[in-house]
């Protein structure tokens, strides 16, 4: 097998797990190579739940990645997302090192490491730093310092940190999957690669990523990340609900609720009618997609409403200027944007809708994201062929390799 340049972009969610692997071109944009799918059943509402499922769910997956794009994946960059996660604000003040007074990439790199000074509890690590934004002797609002002449740099950053637990049983189901790490990645920053404009961050716009464990709100204001929060609710309560009001099993309640389900109660009919399996017996009953609605509609409700709750108390009693853009799996079901518009009392409510080399569907935004984003923030940093499927890896080393990896992404 032919060596080749790749990017692998994982997603280990609470539905599925999502592998795809693209080649980066010269212009800029990923060509998509493979795709890979599995259930996941060894999570619950983001968290890892049970080890073995989840190393299983990941293999499924990359295995069905490997034969979409006719090579061995070797390693990937993971998506990052969940309740674990916590943002800091934090500033880093170092001096100018040369001579001529010419900021360079090692001043830089200096300041935001400097940021990492600061008292975390004993269950938390930094996952990550995004700069806000850059003070040369006094001077503020600077987003690139790079060349420029000055005494004392500043930065004023966003440190992100997760807890511990949670982090290094992601990374152990990876690696126990055959899989190296190269890097974790949030999935706000990979969903608004492909699902965000510039100018949309440029305004401020909440990014809500409806998954299936939890729904995730991001704030983006000034080209960058402002804030993260994240409610445990998300598409398998829906799915839950459908199988208790059905008699049901939650995998019938799951396949209604992927072919048959609408947010807006008053789109659907009574027109059709499907079978459906009783829990305990082996009559089966005909339903319609209106009764289905029925038990759909009030969860979608719920969602939004605690979703809009949520930005009141980030501090925007009014949707910022580009508004509400809704990603994730649960955003694909017909009529949710009816439902997010009355709830934010706002026509500034869009679908993502990322359309990169046949890829429609806002599920695969996470990972396809982070193809994207690892190849904007850092092009010339890819993996290789090393034909043949890797054994079982031991993770010494894998910090220090995460470390390399966000010391350069971070220059």
């Amino acid at each position: 097998m032919n060596r080749r340049n790749y990017l692998v972009g994982m997603d280990v969610g609470t539905t599925q797990v999502r592998v795809i692997v693209g080649e980066p071109r010269s212009d800029g944009t990923v060509s998509v190579t493979g795709l890979g799918v599995s259930p996941s059943e060894g999570l619950k509402k983001g968290i890892i739940v049970d080890l073995e499922k989840t190393v299983e769910s990941i293999a499924a997956a990359v295995a069905e990645a490997e034969r979409m794009c006719g090579q061995s994946i070797a390693s990937a960059y993971v998506g990052l997302k969940g309740s674990s996660l916590d943002l800091i604000s934090n500033r880093g003040v170092v001096a100018v090192s040369s001579e001529d007074r010419e900021i360079r990439e090692d001043d830089i790199g200096r300041a935001l490491q400097a940021t990492r000074v600061i008292a975390l509890p004993p269950d938390r690590e930094i996952v990550d730093i995004i700069p806000r934004e850059y003070i040369v002797d006094g001077y503020d609002g600077i987003r690139d310092p790079l060349g420029m002449l000055g005494v004392r740099l500043e930065v004023d950053a966003m440190i992100v940190t997760s807890r511990i637990s949670f982090l290094r049983n992601l990374m152990r189901c990876v690696n126990r999957a055959g899989i190296d790490i190269n890097g974790l990645v949030l999935h706000s920053l990979a969903n608004a690669e492909v699902s965000l404009s510039a100018d949309e961050k440029e305004l401020g716009v909440f990014l809500v990523d409806l998954g299936g464990g939890a729904t995730e709100i991001s704030l983006f204001q000034q080209g960058k990340l402002r804030q993260i929060c994240t409610i445990p609710i998300g598409g398998d309560h829906i799915t839950n609900d459908l199988a208790l009001g059905l008699r049901t099993s939650y995998f019938a309640a799951e396949s209604l609720k992927l072919e048959h389900g609408r947010a807006f109660c008053a789109q659907s009919g009574n027109e059709v009618r499907i079978e459906v399996s009783m829990v305990g017996s082996k009559e089966r009953r005909l339903v319609s997609e209106k009764e289905i609605s029925r038990f759909i509609e009030p969860r979608i409700q719920e969602m939004f409403q605690i979703v809009r709750e949520e930005t009141i108390r980030m501090g925007w009693t009014e949707l910022p200027p580009a508004g509400v853009v809704l990603c994730g799996g649960v955003s694909a079901m017909p009529g949710i944007l009816d439902v997010a518009r009355i709830y934010c009392n706002s026509e500034q409510v869009r679908l993502a809708e990322p359309d990169y080399l046949g890829i429609h569907n806002p599920m695969y935004s996470a990972a396809l994201g982070t193809l994207y984003y690892v190849h904007r923030k850092q092009p010339k940093h890819f993996t290789h062929e090393r034909g043949g499927k890797p054994a079982h890896r031991k993770s010494a080393g894998l910090w220090r390799k995460m470390k390399n990896w966000m010391g350069e992404i971070l220059e």
